[in-house]
């Protein structure tokens, strides 16, 4: 059997090619070359940046190969065994060629398969000579073939023998236009555009949307790349981001609209079963998904322990592997991260390295071309945002939002370049899209510390909150939420932000009437604004707390549940909140409730035990003999002590010995016990 190669999770020129099984017949061998030869030949219609010349000659030597061997499969000969050897040989040279020629035609990886343009050469050259060798195998004596055939054959490998590595002319040119502009990046020199224009007609990038296509997969490469071209990489963001930015004037961004990438990601994220997330060996949801040579998926992690103990074998099939290269599986690492933020699961953890790791690279630019790059574009966008033409401010709008989204030190050249006046300004624009994409970078410059106290310097609360209120888009008061939320991770802005009038209510209104992204903004930034003692008072007069409670006992997000339950928790730690909060009769028992539940997550559990806590703690006798009546309560808790979070587990143990010392103070006649009859309590 011939086992299927999956590309769409493979890295960028790399190729997983698998031998066809040793028992396979010559007939199925014939009809799988086929099929890929016809699939090769395909390519004949696809637009090369590069290599244009390599890619057209292999394809004509699988045409002629597609010829040969349609003659042996309609003859019907009665083949050697040992012909599949050579068949083999050609199955497997096939397999990378087509991996090669799909890397060389894919969206967005045009600009970087130009620079490769020496390494891609050099792999078109080993496939024809492999082709040769496979050939050379081949016993044409042993097979009546025609004359004319076998001498075409001939042909084909004497070409393939003599052919050397050769990087085309206007290959080299064009990557050499490439280097000059990016030197003249780091000596902060205009480029011409020209120039520019020339290497965008000459990779085939003309759109805005293509643009965004290979910074992406520029930035992706960049952050998995741990040595060599990290430099190289970085330089080459930089340069199609200002091209993205300067040069094309119209943005076509159909193809990357979030909304549009949610509604497909919740698509594809329905056809799974959450079972398929899991890693079959330690049947926990995947940190870090890669699939080994026969096609199977496992954690990275559990696999590395497999292979470390000395099992060079796939676990789920029990075949040997010839090897044990690893290959992440991006697609479904992201449809887990897209099904544990639907359902409220914490998202799995990568590591603490990792994240130092990725953090670490977004604070620096990679490349003097890169630095300099993003500070010209700073440069260019501030003049654009203070343009009287609303499109062009809009647009310059745009690119801040984009830039300024993954990367800390595109912030930083943001602020530098005293941009942030200026997008408040446009906060009070008469259009829609102008206020939201506004709002939007200003959402990401408020997560950098100097970014908060620029907004908050040049009276942006007030706007923000404005925009909160009266957004004249719902994303609009999204952003403005989500932005509060990181305002106020400052200890000074809480109480500032408390004091804006409407700022707490309006938080309140985007919790009741705004979608889910909505109500999960609104509830942070509440939140946030609890760690300033003077805000509950504010948060309780704007009835939150029944809002709260209804989310509790309607909400089919957890997500939604263990947010409502963290400001129900942080609202109880004083006595007004403890009395407001009793005062809503439902509390007390939808918290337990969900404390009880199998399906809640261990963050809910822990902040429903901290709500119980400060309600036992505040609201006295009362609440505890309330609690006390519920006999499966304590089991709940017990349970917490070993298998919650170490927070959880603390307060668990502190509730226990307040139901514990209630029991005891409580008349004999008071026969219930809520402990259990043959456990001990410990608490440290």
């Amino acid at each position: 059997m011939i086992q299927k190669s999956y590309v769409s999770d493979r890295r960028i020129l790399t190729f997983p090619a698998v031998h066809p099984s040793e028992d396979i017949s010559i007939p199925t061998l014939l009809t799988s070359l086929l099929t890929l030869s016809r699939s090769i030949c395909n390519f004949k219609s696809k637009f090369f940046p590069c290599n244009k010349k390599n890619a057209r000659k292999g394809i004509r030597m699988i045409e002629a190969l597609e010829i040969f061997l349609e003659d042996i499969r309609d003859r019907q000969w009665i083949l050697p065994n040992h012909v599949v050897l050579s068949l083999s040989e050609l199955h497997l040279t096939f397999q990378k060629l087509q991996f090669l020629l799909q890397d060389c035609t894919r969206e967005g990886y045009k600009l970087w398969m130009l620079m490769e343009s020496d390494r891609i050469a050099t792999h078109f050259h080993i496939l024809s000579k492999s082709v040769a060798t496979a050939l050379d195998v081949f016993p044409f004596d042993s097979v009546n073939v025609s004359m004319e055939v076998k001498e075409h054959i001939e042909l084909l490998v004497k070409q393939a023998r003599k052919g050397r590595v050769e990087v085309e002319p206007e290959d080299k040119r064009a990557m050499m236009c490439v280097v000059s502009i990016l030197n003249q990046f780091e000596k902060l020199t205009t480029p011409s555009m020209s120039d520019l224009k020339w290497v965008l007609d000459y990779i085939g990038v003309r759109r805005w949307s293509e643009c965004n296509k290979e910074i992406k997969f520029l930035g992706y490469e960049k952050m998995n790349e741990e040595q060599g071209k990290m430099e190289l990489l970085s330089s080459l963001v930089g340069f199609m981001s200002y091209c993205r930015c300067v040069v094309i004037q119209v943005v076509d961004n159909n193809g990357d609209n979030p909304k549009s990438e949610e509604k497909e990601n919740i698509i594809m994220s329905s056809c799974f079963n959450p079972n398929d997330f899991r890693c079959p060996i330690s049947l926990e949801f995947m940190n870090d998904p890669v699939t080994i040579e026969t096609g199977h998926t496992y954690d990275r992690s559990s696999i590395l322990k497999w292979f470390n103990s000395g099992n060079p074998i796939c676990p789920k099939t029990g075949k040997s592997l010839s090897s044990i290269e690893l290959v992440p599986n991006l697609a479904l690492r992201a449809l887990i991260h897209q099904y544990c933020s639907q359902n409220g699961i914490p998202v799995p953890d990568v590591g603490q390295k990792n994240r130092d790791r990725d953090i670490n690279k977004t604070c620096h630019p990679g490349s003097l071309a890169a630095e300099q790059t993003m500070k010209m574009q700073a440069t260019f966008l501030r003049e654009q945002i203070q343009n009287e033409a609303e499109e062009e401010r809009n647009r310059a709008a745009y690119e801040i939002r984009n830039l300024s989204k993954t990367n800390i030190f595109n912030r930083s050249c943001f602020m530098e370049s005293g941009i942030v006046p200026h997008l408040l300004t446009l906060l009070l624009s008469s259009s829609p899209t102008t206020q939201e994409n506004a709002i939007a970078g200003l959402l990401n410059l408020s997560k950098h510390p100097k970014g908060r106290s620029i907004i908050v310097l040049n009276w942006g609360l007030e706007l923000i909150v404005g925009v909160l209120k009266k957004g004249m888009k719902l994303e609009s008061r999204h952003h403005a939420a989500a932005t509060l939320y990181y305002l106020a991770s400052d200890e000074k802005n809480r109480k500032l932000i408390g004091e804006e009038p409407e700022a707490i209510s309006s938080l309140i209104s985007l919790i009741k009437d705004g979608s889910d992204r909505g109500k999960k903004n609104g509830l942070v930034a509440i939140f946030g604004l609890l760690f300033n003692a003077e805000n509950h008072k504010r948060v309780i007069e704007a009835k939150a707390i029944p809002l709260l409670v209804n989310i509790l006992r309607t909400s089919e997000r957890e997500d939604l549940v263990t947010d409502s339950l963290a400001v129900l928790a942080s609202l109880a730690e004083k006595s007004e909140g403890t009395k407001a909060i009793l005062q809503n009769g439902a509390a007390l028992h939808l918290s337990v409730e969900i404390l009880n539940s199998y399906s809640t997550s261990r963050v809910g559990k822990e902040h429903c035990v901290s709500l119980l806590l400060s309600l036992s703690i505040n609201g006295e006798a009362d609440v505890i003999a309330l609690l006390v009546k519920n006999h499966s309560l304590m089991g709940s808790l017990y349970s917490l002590l070993s298998e919650g979070t170490s927070r959880a587990g603390k307060k668990a143990s502190a509730l226990i010995r307040v139901l514990h010392d209630f029991c005891e103070r409580r008349p004999s006649g008071f026969k219930t016990s809520v402990l259990p009859q043959e456990q001990s309590i410990h608490v440290w």
